[in-house]
């Protein structure tokens, strides 16, 4: 008769696949009940992180595109030649590449290089970050003056303001 060999290297005792109802020690606990309790027993210690998570970039485009949409102009404002040049000349005189003024100002170096070629379009934040930086006073993008209605004009030379009584002279 062949000899049977029983296989060793198997453990035929019970294995509980799902939860168990005895907690575990080092088991993080998983309801705001739970760590409570853990802080009530000393077995967990917390910590409040302050302004965790706002680091938002302050390049988000999603600004700057709702802008557009609602505009029914269909161009958008870019960075003006003066102030592109001035960024250059800044960075030139300071001895830095667009890389290591990008790092300075936590911004990627494509940030920098369409500010430098006047494709970006103008972030207050950003450019304010370079001032520091690079040390000077950057050229700021002018607001357009908004355009006057006639008939708004006919209604302050009758002396009527919208919305209120008279004019007093």
């Amino acid at each position: 008769m062949p000899n049977i060999s029983q296989p060793t290297g198997q453990d035929w005792g019970t294995v509980n696949v799902g939860r168990s109802s005895v907690s575990r020690p080092g088991a993080v606990p998983k309801t705001a009940l739970g760590v409570s309790r853990a802080k009530a027993m000393g077995l967990v210690s917390t910590e409040r992180k302050y302004a965790a998570g706002t680091n938002a970039s302050a390049h988000n485009a999603s600004i700057n595109a709702r802008k557009i949409e609602e505009s029914d102009e269909l161009k958008h404002a870019k960075v003006d030649k003066s102030l592109s040049k001035a960024i250059m000349q800044a960075r030139m005189a300071k001895k830095m590449t667009q890389k290591d003024l990008a790092t300075k100002i936590n911004e990627k170096p494509q940030v920098v290089g369409e500010y430098e070629s006047g494709k970006a379009i103008p972030n207050g934040q950003i450019i304010v970050k370079m001032e520091r930086v690079l040390g000077v006073k950057l050229p700021r993008p002018g607001k357009k003056p908004a355009a006057k209605s006639s008939a708004a004009d006919g209604a302050t030379k009758a002396g009527v303001v919208r919305g209120g009584p008279p004019k007093r002279r």
